[in-house]
C-alpha cells in the first residue's frame, strides 16, 4: 500500500490518494505530465510490476486494453480523491480513522500494518492527539489492537460500523472499476454494475 501526500509550505502533509493491488502509480505520466505535485510513499511492502515511462507511453498510445484500464484507474482516483475531500470536511475523525483503516487493509490484503500516530495524523489531515484518541476508543472497543505502531484490525465489520459512508463508495468503486468500459460509460459484457452507495 502505497499513499499519495500533498505537501505545504510548513512540511506538513496530508494524504489525497491510496493506492494498493489495483493500482497504477504514475499514471498521469502517460498523459504528459513530466513533474508530480505529489509525493508517494509506500507504506505497506508488497510485490508489483514495473515498467519505463517511455514503454508504459509507447503501450498506452496504441489505444488498446491497457489504455482503457489506465483511463478507468484515473476515474476511479478521481472520485476516491472527491470523496475524501467530501469526507474529510463533513465527517468526524474517528469516522475517518475507520474508513482509512479499512482502506488501508483492503488494498494491502491485511489486517496488521506498522502505522505511526504521527503518520496517521497526516495521513487525515488532523492533529496526533486528536487520532490518538480516536484510536484509543477503537482499541477500548476491542476493534483494534496498538501497540509500539504495530496496528492490528480485530473486527473489520465493528470498524466498519464506525466508519463512514464514503468507505463503502470508495471500496465498491476501486474493487470494480474494471467492470466499466471508459469508452462508452457502459459495463463490460457479463460485468455486474459495481454499487457507489452503501449496501
Amino acid at each position: 500500500m502505497a499513499s499519495m501526500t500533498n505537501t505545504f509550505a510548513d512540511g506538513s502533509q496530508v494524504e489525497v490518494g491510496m493506492f494498493g493491488y489495483e493500482s497504477v502509480i504514475g499514471v498521469s505520466a502517460l498523459m504528459g505530465t513530466r513533474r508530480s505535485l505529489n509525493r508517494v510513499y509506500t507504506q505497506i511492502s508488497g510485490s508489483g510490476f514495473s515498467t519505463t515511462v517511455e514503454a508504459a507511453r509507447a503501450e498506452f498510445q496504441r489505444g488498446g486494453i491497457f489504455q482503457e484500464l489506465a483511463l478507468a484507474y484515473v476515474q476511479a482516483q478521481l472520485l476516491q480523491a472527491m470523496q475524501s475531500a467530501g469526507c474529510n470536511a463533513k465527517h468526524d475523525v474517528d469516522q475517518r480513522l475507520a474508513r482509512w483503516l479499512l482502506l488501508c487493509a483492503d488494498r494491502a490484503h491485511r489486517n496488521e500494518f506498522l502505522m505511526s500516530h504521527e503518520f496517521l495524523s497526516d495521513m487525515l489531515g488532523s492533529s496526533r492527539p486528536t487520532v490518538s484518541v480516536a484510536a484509543a476508543l477503537l482499541k477500548e472497543a476491542g476493534i483494534i489492537q496498538y501497540t509500539r505502531g504495530r496496528i492490528n484490525i480485530l473486527d473489520s465489520a465493528r470498524l466498519e460500523e464506525r466508519s463512514c459512508e464514503c468507505y463503502r463508495a470508495i471500496k465498491n468503486h476501486l474493487d470494480n472499476y474494471a467492470d466499466f468500459d471508459p469508452g462508452t460509460g457502459s459495463e463490460s459484457p457479463g460485468a455486474e454494475r459495481a454499487s457507489l452507495w452503501p449496501v
